[in-house]
C-alpha cells in the first residue's frame, strides 16, 4: 500500500536528480507534483492508488507545461524598469557641474553622488554642462 510519505520521498529524490542532471530538466516540477499527491493522500488516506497515479500524472503534466510557459518568457522582459543597465541614457537632457576641466575633449562631472567621464568641448572645472548623448560609459556634453 502506498503511503503519503512515499510520495514525499519520491519528491525529494526527484529534487536531488534535478541537481545532478543538465540545466533545463523538469525533475523539480515532477517532484512538486509528487509532493502535492503526498499532501492529498495525507488529507484523504483512503485514496486508491489508481487515483493517486492519475493525480500525479495530471499534476506532472500541468507543472511541466506551466514551467515551459514561464521559461519561454523573454529574460529581462518589461519589468517596469526600462532604463535598467542603461543608466547613462537616463541622464540625457540633465545639467551637471564639471568636477575636473574638460581638456582635449575629456573630463569628469558630478552626476548625483558619482563622478562620470564626460566628453565635449574644453571647459573649466565648475562649469555647467548638459548631457546630450552617451558613448559607452562616457556622457557626451555641451555647455549649458
Amino acid at each position: 500500500m502506498i503511503e503519503f510519505w512515499h510520495w514525499w520521498v519520491l519528491a525529494v529524490l526527484l529534487a536531488v536528480i534535478e541537481t545532478v542532471v543538465p540545466a533545463g530538466a523538469s525533475f523539480l516540477w515532477l517532484g512538486g507534483a509528487a509532493s502535492a499527491v503526498g499532501l492529498a493522500l495525507a488529507a484523504f488516506p483512503a485514496l486508491p492508488w489508481q487515483i493517486q497515479f492519475l493525480l500525479f500524472a495530471a499534476l506532472a503534466i500541468a507543472a511541466v507545461v506551466g514551467a515551459r510557459v514561464v521559461a519561454r518568457r523573454p529574460a529581462g522582459g518589461d519589468d517596469g524598469r526600462p532604463g535598467l543597465n542603461r543608466r547613462a541614457e537616463g541622464y540625457i537632457g540633465t545639467v551637471h557641474t564639471l568636477a575636473t576641466p574638460i581638456v582635449n575633449g575629456r573630463g569628469r562631472a558630478v552626476v548625483g553622488d558619482t563622478h562620470w567621464t564626460v566628453e565635449g568641448p574644453d571647459l573649466p572645472a565648475g562649469a555647467s554642462v548638459r548631457v546630450v548623448g552617451t558613448d559607452g560609459a562616457a556622457l557626451k556634453v555641451e555647455k549649458a
